[in-house]
């Protein structure tokens, strides 16, 4: 790789020694990939900050650290609502190394917005050089806005976030966005929603693997592209889609199909996810809940009351910008949780089966929470938590 005389300085060790070794990790991956040269990053994203996933290692890890981030950076997801964690069930002794985390991360400079859709909190644009780690806002920076990133880690988005820079290899090169299959959806329901491309997500993602596929015979909007590459990013290791006359490079560059792998998904493989079975509590915002979400949940959920656990979450900043819908979701009994999801918390933990309605969810609730998952639409999930109980 080809080094600045500033990022030669940061590597010998003149700015400290944290910087040297998130330089080293930057590096070393530059060298593994074929990096020619760093890149600026606009943001970070850094994730292994639960401490369900990252354990008393990474917490000594970070606590070892001592340097201060230079680009905008948010947090993943933690273990638990930090201010309502007691209401969640945590157990206290978790609750106490979970602080521990958010305040080394804090300490970094790293911002307490602990979200998976940071894409709701700074504006992105097209172009933009990005390091973040949570795969499902990867896909949809890559795909929906047009920004650039790989998947990092959590160690190497924090190593771009407090250096500024990332190796410039992978999805940050236009020559490696090009489409690899071609996914031809028969049969698209009218007025599809989120979870319905959620499930087509579910199913795509283990066709596509590691390749980036392009969409033909699909009209879907931005809560439903979230939901779909989401999933594919769950079920296989899918960074960057491309919809037909939708998504930003696909109309840009118009990508010929001629030469791909052609697979056809129809309606009835979709559907066939939706089995209807019976679950003990629901879960809805994998990824966290947009400001249409919550407003949708809040009209399904006006004049009722919920007989089961009803989890929602979203980012703290979207909650408190749409405090008015929350109010009316949790006037039902559900909850609005935020620095957290169903997926790294062990609040869920309890539950045998879980209704969502995301297909990432319908991936990892089985490995992560060890319960059941059953997919749903939005108002499946909230006719089911609302149904009368024996």
């Amino acid at each position: 790789m080809h080094l600045t005389t500033e990022e030669e300085s940061i590597l010998n060790g003149e700015q400290g020694e944290t910087k040297q070794q998130l330089m080293e990790i930057l590096t070393g991956i530059g060298k593994v990939f074929g990096a020619e040269e760093m890149v600026p990053v606009r943001s970070a994203q850094v994730s292994g900050a639960s401490y369900k996933t990252i354990g008393e290692w990474g917490l000594k890890w970070l606590a070892s650290l001592d340097a201060h981030a230079t680009v905008p950076a948010v947090l993943n997801p933690v273990g638990m609502d930090r201010i309502r964690w007691e209401e969640m069930g945590i157990d206290p002794a978790f609750a106490k190394k979970q602080l521990e985390v958010i305040s080394a991360y804090d300490r970094l400079g790293i911002r307490l917005e602990c979200t998976c859709t940071p894409y709701y909190l700074n504006i992105t644009e097209y172009g933009d050089h990005l390091a973040w780690s949570e795969s499902s806002a990867v896909s949809y920076a890559n795909s929906v806005i047009g920004a650039r990133t790989n998947r990092e880690g959590g160690p190497s988005a924090l190593a771009a976030a407090i250096i500024g820079k990332t190796p410039k290899y992978g999805l940050h090169l236009v020559e490696n966005r090009k489409p690899g299959v071609h996914i031809r959806v028969e049969g698209e329901p009218k007025g599809a929603d989120a979870a319905w491309y959620g499930a087509l997500g579910y199913l795509a993602g283990k066709i596509s693997g590691n390749r980036i596929p392009v969409f033909s015979g699909i009209r879907p909007g931005r809560d439903q592209l979230k939901n779909l590459g989401a999933a594919m990013a769950a079920t296989g290791a899918v960074a960057l889609y491309h919809v037909k006359e939708i998504t930003p490079e696909a109309r840009i560059f118009s990508y010929s199909t001629e030469g791909l792998e052609d697979v056809i998904i129809n309606a009835d493989e979709v559907a066939s996810l939706f089995t209807g079975e019976q679950a003990d509590a629901v879960a809805i915002g994998c990824p966290h809940c947009s400001p249409d979400e919550l407003m949708a949940i809040s009209d399904l959920l006006e004049g009722c009351r919920v007989t089961m656990p009803v989890y929602i979450f979203a980012s703290r900043d979207v909650i408190d910008r749409e405090a008015g819908y929350v109010r009316k979701i949790e006037s039902s009994g559900a909850r609005v949780y935020a620095d957290t999801c169903m997926v790294v918390s062990p609040a869920l933990e309890r539950y045998d089966r879980i209704m969502v309605n995301s297909g990432k969810a319908l991936a990892y609730v089985p490995t992560m929470c060890g319960a059941g998952a059953v997919i749903g639409s939005t108002k499946e999930c909230i006719k089911m938590a609302t149904a009368p109980r024996p």
